[in-house]
C-alpha cells in the first residue's frame, strides 16, 4: 500500500508500511511462536491475512483547525495537525462521509477544541460503518454541552445530506486529558444501534460498545471459533458455555447451538441489550445475557461450564480471574487475545490446562498489532 502521508513523514501510524506485508505476516508469526516457547506440542495454525488497504470500518479522528476549515486526522509527533480524510486503510465511503462532517461542522459552526488553549468544543469525531450494510454511525465528542443545540438545529440538514447514516451521537469528555471519550452519551438520531451480519449472525453496534476495526477478518476469527467448537463436540457432547467479555455476542452467538445454554458476561450494559436482540432473531432461547463485571462473576460461580470463551482487553485475564479459571475448572477454554504478550501471563498462570491450538488473526495490517485465538485443555 502506498501513503503519501507516511511517504512525507507526516503519519507514521502504520509503522511497518516500509515492510512488504509478507513479511509483516511472517514477523508477526515468529513474535507469536516466541511468547508460546514454553508450550509443547501446539498446533500452530497458518495465519490470517489482511487486505492491504480499504479494511478499517471505524474511525477516530482528532479534530483540529477552524470551524470553517476543520482538519480531521492526527496531530503527529511534530505537533503538526494532518488530515487523514484521505488515508487508504479506509474504504472509498469514508471519503464522502468525512466530507459530510467537515460540512456538518461548518454549518453548525463547531469549534475545534484547542490543546494548549484549553478552548473550543469538539474533541474528536468518531466513525463506523456497517460492513453489511453499508450504513454509519457517527459520535462527536464534546467538551461540553454548549454547542449541542447548534448541532441538534442542524442534524436533519446532515441526515437529508447522508441517508446512510443510522445513527449520530454526542459524547461528552469535559476533562483537559487525552481522552478518547466520557461516560456521558446523548443519543440524537432516531436509530441507536448500527446493524452488522457477520456470517449470517446479525450484531448490533452502539455508540459505546466495543467492536472489531476490522470485520472481515473478525468474521474470520468468529468463524474459526465456530469450527472449532464444532469439532469439540463430535469428540465430547457438552451443553453449557460461557462468554465472558462478551461485548454484543460476537463469540457466543457464533459458537452456541440452540441446544446448549449460554451464558454472556459483559459490564457494558448497551452492549447486553444489543447480544440480547440478536439471540432473539437467532431463535436462542437458551441465553442468559447479564451486564456484570466478568471478574467478579467468575468469582462468584460456584460451578463451570462446558466451554468457557474469554476475549478480555488488552491487559488480559490477570492473575485473580486466572485462579478462578483454575478453580471451576471447565473442560475447555477458548482464548481470543488482542495482545500476545498477556496472553502469555495468562497461560503461564493457567498451569491446569494444555495448549492445544493457536491462530493468529491479522486485525491491522501495517503495525506490530495482531490477534490471536487459542484453544485449551484442562489436564484432569
Amino acid at each position: 500500500m502506498y501513503c503519501a502521508h507516511f511517504a512525507a513523514k507526516r503519519c507514521q501510524s502504520c509503522h511497518w508500511l516500509d515492510k512488504p506485508y509478507a513479511e509483516q505476516l511472517s514477523l508477526k508469526q515468529q513474535h507469536l511462536t516466541a511468547l508460546l516457547a514454553p508450550a509443547n506440542d501446539v498446533e500452530l495454525l497458518s495465519p490470517v491475512a489482511s487486505a492491504e488497504q480499504g479494511f478499517r470500518y471505524k474511525a477516530k479522528m482528532v479534530v483540529q483547525g477552524s470551524a470553517d476549515a476543520p482538519i480531521l486526522g492526527i496531530i503527529n509527533a511534530q505537533g503538526e495537525a494532518v488530515d487523514l480524510a484521505d488515508c487508504p486503510l479506509y474504504p472509498a465511503a469514508f471519503a464522502t462521509a468525512f466530507d459530510l462532517c467537515k460540512a456538518f461542522i461548518r454549518k453548525a459552526k463547531l469549534t475545534p477544541y484547542d490543546i494548549n488553549a484549553r478552548r473550543g468544543e469538539l474533541k474528536y469525531l468518531l466513525l463506523s460503518q456497517s460492513l453489511h450494510s453499508g450504513r454509519f454511525m457517527l459520535r462527536l465528542v464534546l467538551r461540553s454541552k454548549n454547542c449541542l443545540a447548534s448541532i441538534e438545529k442542524h442534524l436533519p440538514w446532515l441526515l437529508a445530506q447522508w441517508p446512510e447514516l443510522d445513527v449520530c451521537s454526542v459524547n461528552l469528555q469535559p476533562k483537559p486529558a487525552a481522552l478518547l471519550e466520557g461516560d456521558e452519551e446523548i443519543v440524537l438520531s432516531v436509530q441507536h444501534q448500527l446493524a452488522e451480519q457477520l456470517n449470517q449472525v446479525p450484531l448490533y453496534l452502539t455508540p459505546q460498545s466495543f467492536f472489531q476495526t476490522q470485520p472481515v477478518v473478525a468474521a474470520s476469527l468468529y468463524q474459526t471459533a465456530a469450527q472449532w467448537a464444532t469439532e469439540l463436540q463430535q469428540e465430547h457432547t457438552f451443553s453449557e458455555i460461557w462468554d465472558l467479555f462478551c461485548g454484543v455476542g460476537g463469540f457466543g452467538l457464533h459458537v452456541a447451538t440452540p441446544a446448549q445454554q449460554l451464558v454472556g458476561i459483559e459490564i457494558a450494559s448497551n452492549a447486553i441489550a444489543s447480544a440480547s436482540r440478536s439471540a432473539a432473531e437467532l431463535g436462542l432461547s437458551k441465553v442468559n445475557f447479564q451486564a456484570l463485571d466478568a471478574g467478579a462473576f467468575a468469582n462468584a460461580a460456584a460451578k463451570a461450564p462446558d466451554l468457557l470463551l474469554v476475549n478480555p482487553p488488552r491487559r488480559g485475564l490477570g492473575a485473580t480471574l486466572c485462579q478462578d479459571i483454575q478453580r471451576l475448572a471447565p473442560r475447555w477454554l477458548m482464548y481470543s487475545s488482542c495482545n500476545a504478550a498477556s496472553l502469555a501471563q495468562d497461560l503461564a498462570q493457567l498451569t491446569d490446562y494444555k495448549l492445544l491450538k493457536v491462530q493468529l488473526f491479522d486485525m491491522l495490517a501495517h503495525s506490530s498489532h495482531y490477534e490471536v485465538l487459542t484453544l485449551l485443555r484442562r489436564n484432569h
